[in-house]
C-alpha cells in the first residue's frame, strides 16, 4: 500500500498560489492604470472643455404676453376666437356693440359742423363790425361838418343881434327887428348845442363800433376757419369719437396663440377688463436660473444650447445670453429673508438669466410658456450679440 506525501502536496500548491497572486497583482495594476488614465482624460477634458460650460435644468419658457383689454366699454356682440386658436396681427378677436359709439360719432360730427358755421359767422361779424367802424367814421365827419356850420351860423346870428342891439338905442332899428335878431341868435345857439351833442354822439358811436370790431376780431384773429380753436376742439372731439368707434373692434396686437379667454357674447365689459391673453410663441425666451457660483464667467452675448422636455434631447435650441436679472427670487419674494435676525443659514441663491432663442428654431419646434428647459452656456466665448428677434 502506497503512502501519501503531505509535503509533496504542499509543494504542488505553492506554485499555483504564487501564480494566482501574480495575476491578481497584474489585474489591479491594469485597473489602477485604467482608473488613472480615465482620471487624466477626465481632468484634461474638464480643463479644456467641461470647465467652459455651465448648465441648469431650472429653466422655463417665457414670453411677453399681451392682456387683451377693451379701450371702450359696452356689450360684447361677437367673440371670434377661442383658447388655443392661432391669430395673426390685426385679426379680429372680439366686437363690442357699436351703436353707442356710432351715435357719439354722429353727435360729434354735428358739433363739428355747427362749430364751423359759428366760426364762419364770427368772421362775417368781424367784417361787419369793421364796416360799422367805417360808417361811424363817416357819421362823425358829418357831425363835425354840421358843428362847423352851426358855429358859423351862431357867430353870424350873434353879430347880427349885437349890431341891432347897438342901433336900437338910437332908434335906427325897430323893436320887432331886434326881437327877430334875438330869436335868430337863440336858435343859432340851440343849433350849435345840438351840433355839439351830435359830434359827441358820433364819437361815442365810433368808440362802440371799434370795441365791437375788436371783440369780433379777437374771435377770429390769427387763424382761419380750420385753425380756429373752437373748430379744432370740435374736430378733436369728432376724431376721438371716430377712434372710439374703431375701438369697438378688438384686434390682435401681434401673431400668437389665444389663452385665458374669459369673455362671452352679451357680456357687459368695462374699459380695462381683461378679455383674453395673446401669447407671442414666436418670440418666446427662456429664463434660466443658475446658481450664483455658476455665473462667474457668464457674460451677455455668450451662446447657449438648450433642450426642451417637450421634444427631448434630439432637438437642440440655440440662443444667446441677453441679460442677467436684477436680483434673486428670494430678494423679490413677498416676504424676503431677514438675514439680520441672527438665525442665519447661508442658502445658495439662483439668479435668472434671460436667454433669447433663434426664431428659426422656434418656427421649427414651437414652445409654450412655462415649459421646462435645460440650458448650457458656453462661457469660453466672450463676443456675440443677442439674436435679432425681428427676423
Amino acid at each position: 500500500m502506497a503512502n501519501t506525501n503531505p509535503a509533496g502536496a504542499d509543494g504542488a500548491k505553492t506554485p499555483n498560489r504564487a501564480a494566482s497572486m501574480a495575476n491578481r497583482k497584474r489585474y489591479f495594476t491594469y485597473l489602477a492604470g485604467g482608473v488613472g488614465a480615465a482620471a487624466l482624460i477626465y481632468g484634461g477634458w474638464w480643463l479644456l472643455v467641461g470647465s467652459h460650460y455651465v448648465s441648469t435644468d431650472d429653466a422655463y419658457v417665457g414670453a411677453d404676453v399681451a392682456a387683451i383689454t377693451p379701450q371702450v366699454g359696452g356689450t360684447v356682440a361677437e367673440v371670434k376666437v377661442a383658447d388655443t386658436d392661432r391669430v395673426k396681427a390685426g385679426d379680429v378677436l372680439a366686437v363690442i356693440d357699436p351703436i353707442d359709439a356710432k351715435l357719439a360719432e354722429a353727435q360729434a360730427a354735428a358739433d363739428y359742423g355747427r362749430a364751423v358755421r359759428r366760426v364762419k359767422q364770427d368772421f362775417a361779424s368781424s367784417d361787419a363790425a369793421a364796416a360799422q367802424v367805417g360808417a361811424r367814421d363817416a357819421d362823425l365827419a358829418h357831425a363835425r361838418a354840421l358843428l362847423a356850420a352851426a358855429e358859423s351860423a351862431d357867430d353870424k346870428a350873434r353879430i347880427d343881434f349885437e349890431r341891432r342891439q347897438a342901433l336900437a338905442a338910437s332908434g335906427a332899428v325897430s323893436g320887432d327887428e331886434l326881437t327877430a335878431a334875438k330869436n335868430a341868435f337863440k336858435n343859432a345857439e340851440a343849433n350849435l348845442a345840438a351840433a355839439k351833442a351830435g359830434v359827441a354822439q358820433a364819437e361815442a358811436n365810433i368808440r362802440a363800433a371799434k370795441g365791437q370790431s375788436a371783440a369780433a376780431s379777437a374771435l377770429v384773429a390769427g387763424a382761419g376757419v380750420d385753425d380756429n380753436p373752437e373748430v379744432r376742439l370740435a374736430k378733436a372731439a369728432w376724431d376721438t369719437a371716430k377712434v372710439n368707434l374703431q375701438r369697438t373692434v378688438i384686434r390682435a396686437p401681434f401673431d400668437g396663440v389665444v389663452a385665458k379667454r374669459n369673455v362671452q357674447v352679451g357680456q357687459r365689459v368695462a374699459v380695462g377688463a381683461q378679455l383674453m391673453t395673446v401669447v407671442p410663441v414666436a418670440r418666446a425666451y427662456v429664463d434660466a436660473n443658475f446658481k450664483e457660483a455658476q455665473l462667474r464667467q457668464v457674460r451677455v452675448g455668450q451662446p447657449v444650447e438648450l433642450e426642451s422636455d417637450l421634444y427631448g434631447g434630439g432637438v437642440k435650441y440655440h440662443g444667446v445670453v441677453a441679460g442677467l436679472g436684477g436680483g434673486t427670487g428670494a430678494a423679490f419674494s413677498l416676504i424676503p429673508a431677514q438675514n439680520a435676525s441672527g438665525n442665519w443659514i447661508k442658502v445658495v441663491q439662483r439668479l435668472p438669466v434671460r436667454v433669447t432663442l433663434d426664431p428659426k428654431d422656434l418656427a421649427e419646434h414651437p414652445l409654450r410658456v412655462g415649459l421646462s428647459m435645460k440650458a448650457t452656456v458656453n462661457t469660453a466665448k466672450r463676443g456675440g450679440a443677442p439674436l435679432d428677434q425681428s427676423r
